[in-house]
Order: C-alpha cells, then structure tokens, then sequence
C-alpha cells in the first residue's frame, strides 16, 4: 500500500470516525467538545515562541512523558511546550500536571489536509512521538516541512509488528521519514529494523518510565488520604489497590477481595478503573456483588462499614498507589496487555499483575526477576498471593524492596534521551 491510497481509505471512513465520535459524546460528552481541532482547526497559540510538539495518546502516556517535558521546559526555555493527546482523560491529564504552562490540542486526524492547517498553525521546531504512535501523513507532512520528528522512549511489540508488516511498504517509507528512533530495549529496536527502519536511526537507552520522581506534595496527600481512610474506617486498615482495571477482569477482583475479607476484616480494597466511563458500571458491580462501596471523588470519609473505594478521579493514581500496601495492575488478566508496572514498584509496592502484559513485556518480566512482581492468572492465585503477602512479613518486605531496588538500577534513560533530543535540535534545517 503506498501513502496516497492509505490516505484514500482514511478519508472514505470519515464518516464511520464520525459515527464513532458522536458515539462516544452520548457515552461522555467531553469527545463533543473541541472535536473541530482533530480536523486541524484550532485556535491561535498563546505564545509566539517557537513550538516543540510532543505527542502522548492518553493518560498513561501523559504522565509517563512527564519528566521528559519538565526537563525540556527547564532546558530550552525559548520555546512553548505543545502537547496533543487522542482522550479527554489525557488532555485532562495534561492540564492537572502543566495547567497554562503548556499548549494542548487534540491530535489531528491522520488527514492531509488536517495536517496542512495544524501544521501551518503550530510551524513546530521539533516533533517528539512518546512510545508507538505512528501515523504516515504526519511523519511525511513534517518531513516535507523539514521538521525532525523522534519517536522517544519507542517501543513496538511482537503483536503491533506484524500489524505493521502487512503494511510494509508504507511502513519501511514511514520509519526511514524519522530523524531518531530513542528505543527502550534492543528486542523492539530489531523490530523496528526489520520493518524496515535504517538502523543508524536507531537509539537503546531503556525507559524513561524509570526515571519518574515522586514529589513531596504527592507523598504527604497520600499520607492524608491514608490517615482519613483509617479515621473514617475506626482503625488501621491494610489496603489493596487494583489500578486501571478493565471490565472483563473487575469481577475477577472482586471475587478475589470477598475471599480474603473472610481472614481479613481490616482489609479495605481500592479500584481506580481505567476508563472513567466504568466508573458507574464498577460501583453497581460491586453493590451487586453484595459489597459496600464508596466513591472517593464524592465521599473521602469512609466507614467502619467500608469495604470498598472506588477511584473515580482521573490524574491521582500515584497518590492513590501511595496510600496503599499492596497494587495490582490491571489490564493483565484479559488481552489488553497491561498497565504501567513501576508506577506502583517506584514507591515500594509489592507488585501483582496478570499474564498478559505484552505491552510491558520486557519490564514485567524483568520486574519479576528481581523478585517485585507476581503474576497471577484468577481469582484463586490472585487471593492466595495477597494472602501469602499479608502474612508472610519477610515475604511483603523482600518483594517490595526489590521492586523499589529495581526501578532505582534502571534509572538514566531520561539523560540519553535529552542528549539526542539536543543534537537532533541543533543539527534542524527547520524554519519558520
């Protein structure tokens, strides 16, 4: 497939992404605002200084991208920070973490004449891409512009390769339009070749997921958070979180958590869906489930009564992780391919996760190596390894120190990745 007949295809399904969008709005009407700029129309920026755009899909990306955009922000203060996501959970992310310090829009549909009007408004210095985003137009319309375009801390699994492959031409001609690919580990920088990338574009140097810092302000909320629990609960509590959980898994869970209440009466559960459209699905799961439930982002002042508390707040896992003893990631026991692992292991946490974490793959698998992470596979490993946790006081200590030693051994990919980023800056024939 060359790129015209991509592009062909793309604006005969304009109609059915509309459909889809429209869909979405009924579900959650933030996908009906804005929805102009992911046709390119947007407003003028607030700045006039020149652009560096970084891409980051959703939530997770956003915060994960996070340190990288500080630490741009603090190296090249001539310039603004705009920031496009695809969700209105992540342009919700974008503004709890940077407020009016960046530009945000939605990312424009992959449309050549979308790209033309974002590209004529924005006129970007340098285009950053976080981890797989890859769209055709995008990278040849800057290219054509002489806009470097990275793809930083990239990583590209086996499933995602071969979708890839079956586009190949249009693929290998997409990889070699890229000024850098910054890859996390050398098994997806062979991906990358093989589909045809040049490898002189090709960088290793690990994740920049490593290098996240905890705040102060972070840690003492969730000291707060903790203690209005406990206060609220009559006594101290042992906490379980379950983080960006999906549907097909909550049950699962649930399930889980109603077999260790039995030999654990003090022990409260925390589930933070990941999409907040489960918000009210998972509280009436679980009141269905028999279990008394409260919402965080209405009541924060639980009772001795209080099984459950449902995360419903967007932008505050990290806090919710620190309040908490021991995490499961979600997306993992069904075939999402998992969620961000060292979120939890960067503070300490004992880590447990289900089978499917392809999108994580190399990290969880070397997070279990180390002795920080526990896979599960249902309800029964699942309430047996919690239990074996809660019990077994050297078995809690060891699995969480490692998982804290593990992340602290892989930190440093955030300077590599700076370095290119400087070179890649200062080697730009871009112009306004």
């Amino acid at each position: 497939m060359d790129r015209f007949i991509y592009s062909l295809l793309l604006y005969l399904l304009c109609p059915f992404v509309m459909l889809r969008l429209l869909w979405r709005f009924k579900k959650n009407s933030a996908y009906g605002r804005r929805w102009n700029e992911r046709f390119g129309f947007i407003r003028p920026l607030l700045s006039d200084k020149q652009i560096i755009w970084m891409h980051a899909v959703s939530v997770g990306e956003t915060i994960a991208s996070a340190p990288l955009v500080m630490a741009l922000m603090k190296s090249y203060p001539a310039y603004r920070f705009l920031i496009t996501t695809m969700t209105p959970t992540g342009s919700d992310q974008v503004k709890a973490i940077y407020g009016d310090m960046v530009e945000h829009t939605y990312m424009p549909y992959d449309l050549p004449d979308a790209l033309y009007r974002y590209l004529n408004r924005t006129n970007p210095k340098l285009v950053l891409i976080f981890e797989t985003e890859l769209w055709p137009n995008t990278i040849a319309a800057c290219k054509k512009r002489g806009t470097p375009v990275v793809i930083a801390n990239a990583r590209l699994s086996e499933r995602s390769a071969k979708g890839y492959q079956r586009i190949s031409r249009l693929t290998r001609n997409m990889l070699n339009q890229l000024s850098v690919v910054a890859c996390q580990n050398i098994e997806d920088g062979k991906r990358f070749v093989r589909l045809g990338l040049d490898a002189e574009k090709l960088q290793i140097i690990g994740s920049i997921k490593f290098d996240i810092n905890i705040s102060s302000e972070t840690l003492n909320a969730a000291k707060a958070i903790r203690s209005n629990w406990e206060k609220g609960f009559g006594r101290q509590a042992q906490v379980l979180i379950a983080a960006s959980t999906h549907s097909e898994e909550e049950q699962i869970i649930i399930n889980a958590y109603i077999n260790l209440k039995k030999q654990y009466p003090d022990l409260l559960l925390v589930v933070v869906p990941r999409h907040l459209e489960r918000f009210d699905a998972f509280y009436d799961l679980a009141c269905n489930s028999g279990l008394t439930v409260k919402r965080y982002n209405q009541d924060t002042n639980v009772t001795p009564n209080t099984q459950v508390i449902l995360g419903d707040v967007m932008g505050e896992m990290m806090k919710l992780y620190a309040a908490s003893d021991i995490a499961f990631v979600g997306g993992s026991l069904i075939e999402r391919g998992g969620h961000n692992v060292l979120e939890p292991a960067v503070l300490g946490l004992p880590v447990l996760s289900g089978p499917h974490t392809f999108n994580f793959h190399n990290i969880s698998m070397s997070l279990e190596q180390a002795g920080g992470l526990i896979f599960v596979n249902n309800t029964e490993e699942l309430t047996a390894e919690v239990d074996r946790l809660l019990t077994d006081g050297d078995h809690y200590n060891n699995t969480k120190n490692r998982a804290k030693q593990f992340v602290d051994d892989n930190r440093g990919a955030l300077v590599r990745l700076l370095k290119i980023i400087s070179n890649v800056l200062a080697n730009s024939h871009h112009s306004n």
